[in-house]
């Protein structure tokens, strides 16, 4: 039985480039700043990973290539953009959802981090 994309769990670099494009198109090094930033510094993706990880959503067909093609602050023709599609918001909402319902568990256990150090 093959599991439907949008109940398969997201890897996180998926899951960090799908959250940057979910506001707006970005290109390559839009993404990364964007991820840098939504994570406050600590989460930092280096190309390899990006534009590995970008491949794959393009094949899965989570994001595509959009028809934008400058910036105009960066004026850089060279740049590709990336836009989500209806299967990567169904993919983030659903990733989304799987979040939301993890943390539910943990407050309901009412679990802390601190909890989580055993035999201290």
């Amino acid at each position: 039985m093959q599991k439907n994309k949008s109940t398969t769990p997201l890897t996180p670099a998926v899951l960090h480039i799908l959250l940057a494009l979910s506001t707006r198109e970005r290109h390559g090094y839009g993404i990364m700043k964007e991820v840098e930033s939504d994570s406050q510094g600590k989460v930092k993706m280096g190309p390899g990973t990006l534009y590995g990880s970008i491949g794959r959503m393009i094949e899965a067909g989570l994001i595509r290539e959009s028809d934008k093609s400058v910036d105009p602050e960066m004026d850089d023709e060279r740049r590709v953009y990336y836009q989500i599609t209806g299967p990567g918001r169904e993919a983030l909402t659903a990733e989304l959802e799987r979040y939301r319902e993890v943390v539910a568990v943990a407050k309901q256990k009412r679990l802390t981090p601190s909890m989580l150090n055993y035999g201290i």
